[in-house]
């Protein structure tokens, strides 16, 4: 790529690229409660809907998550906002649950063809030297525009007309404009070759990241199921226990454990990589508690802390994991590597999603929550102790 071409404003915008399509990923979270009042349909059918998405995109991972190494960034982009503009398509016309299912399916795809390939993409995009402040962008617009999503669709649901529909009409709208921009923005990879090269991969590792992936992913693994469970099950929560029937306060609660993520990334360049995965898990542990007590005492501002604070602890362990598995990646496997990470990161998204969703028939809302925390705390417990042990490289 010419140097010329190559610099922050052109990082800055491929971030906002990557934002404007994993803010489509979490748009339908706040209006969830409306889908189940004009559809009527459990608990379980959320969390189903949802975990949706997150098998759409570990299945893109896997099939093409190496294809940008191959075929170039911006063709993998552009069909990711295509699939976010079908997604979005989906839910302005959703008249059965079905829908809902193939507009999270469509995301998850967009999600899946972006992760990796916008990763690499902005970090091709960084000067020389800027590699670390190029995977902050990165991972502030995965975060950031997951936060971005609850909050614009509670906000227009709670204050426009047509909640159902306006906020996908809008991202549509951010869509078109993404793609435009990105056509503006230069290729990176030197030699793209034809699709049909493309095959697909299985999770496997060079042998210089394997030292490093294995830590780095399990802490990647559970900040990701809190996330997840966090995302999918506290606009009900927030509805049915506690009583909080303002789509924009629920939107503004979810957002802000991504917000909250954003800031935690921040840290990581004060305490260091090795730092802070192990800092990470113990903030996540200390979410947990948080929204366990949530759980039991039913207090909105104990759920408001297990947002801020398992989010940090989230974007604490997800920049840290990141930073070291790209770091030690080989630049013409750097999406493969990064890809593989994903696909860690959104089966915790999935399987514990949808746990608590089988849970919640027996158990009540409440019980299943606090059976994954117990769950989750017993995870993060035990990678924190293994980071403890076996630290990663001094050189990540």
């Amino acid at each position: 790529m010419d140097g010329e071409r190559r610099g922050w404003p052109q990082v800055l915008l491929g971030g906002a690229v990557f934002a404007v399509c994993m803010a489509g990923t979490t748009l339908p979270t706040p209006l969830y409660g409306l889908y189940q009042q004009k559809f009527g349909f459990s608990e379980l059918t959320v969390t189903v809907v949802y975990a949706v998405y997150a098998f759409a995109v570990i299945g893109v991972l896997l099939l093409a998550g190496n294809a940008s190494d191959t075929v170039g960034r911006r063709v993998v982009l552009l069909a990711g906002l295509g699939c976010a503009a079908a997604s979005a398509g989906a839910f302005l016309c959703a008249e059965s649950p079905a829908w809902l299912y193939a507009g999270r399916l469509l995301s998850g795809l967009s999600a899946g063809l972006f992760t990796g390939a916008a990763t690499a993409y902005i970090m091709d995009l960084a000067p020389r030297g800027g590699g670390p402040r190029a995977t902050f962008v990165a991972t502030a617009a995965t975060m950031g525009g997951l936060g971005c999503g609850p909050l614009l669709a509670g906000l227009l649901a709670q204050y426009a007309p047509w909640p159902l529909y306006l906020p996908f009409a809008v991202h549509l709208a951010l869509v078109v404009v993404s793609a435009a921009v990105l056509l503006r923005l230069p290729e990176t990879v030197r030699e793209p070759r034809p699709l049909s090269t493309v095959r697909p991969q299985r999770p496997a590792l060079p042998a210089e990241v394997r030292a490093v992936f294995g830590p780095a992913a399990i802490a990647a693994f559970v900040g990701f199921a809190l996330s997840g469970v966090f995302t999918s099950v506290s606009p009900a929560f927030l509805a049915q226990s506690l009583h909080v029937d303002n789509h924009a306060v629920s939107g503004l609660i979810v957002a802000l454990a991504f917000f909250s993520s954003t800031a935690g990334q921040l840290v990581v360049g004060r305490v260091g990589v090795r730092r802070s995965l192990p800092l990470g898990c113990a903030a996540l542990l200390v979410g947990l508690a948080l929204l366990a007590g949530a759980l039991h005492r039913e207090l909105l501002a104990l759920v408001v802390l297990s947002a801020i604070v398992g989010g940090i602890g989230q974007g604490l362990a997800f920049r840290g994991a990141l930073t070291a598995v790209a770091g030690a990646s080989p630049a013409d496997r750097r999406a493969a590597v990064i890809s593989t990470l994903f696909v860690v990161a959104y089966t915790g998204i999935s399987v514990p999603v949808i746990g608590v969703g089988v849970l919640a028939e027996p158990l009540g809302l409440e019980g299943a929550g606090l059976v994954f925390i117990a769950c989750m705390a017993i995870l993060v417990s035990t990678a924190a102790a293994h980071l403890l042990r076996r630290p990663l490289p001094r050189n990540s």
